[in-house]
């Protein structure tokens, strides 16, 4: 991946997840965007695990919304 294309990616993220303009962004040592990224990720997860299948199967079975697909 070059330069451009991380840089876009990156700018991308930092609009989206953080409500950065290209200014906030350019201005950002990759150290601050590294925080910022890690905190919001953090604050996502809040430490609870993915599903795996079997939770997923579960849920699935529990509240049956009836889709095309059942």
């Amino acid at each position: 991946m070059s330069f451009g294309d991380a840089a876009r990616r990156l700018a991308g993220q930092a609009g989206l997840l953080l409500g950065w303009r290209p200014d906030e962004f350019w201005r950002a040592t990759p150290d601050e965007l590294e925080t910022a990224l890690g905190t919001f990720a953090e604050a996502m997860n809040d430490g609870a695990a993915p599903l795996d299948r079997a939770q997923l199967a579960r849920l699935k079975e529990m509240h049956p919304d009836g889709g095309a697909d059942e």
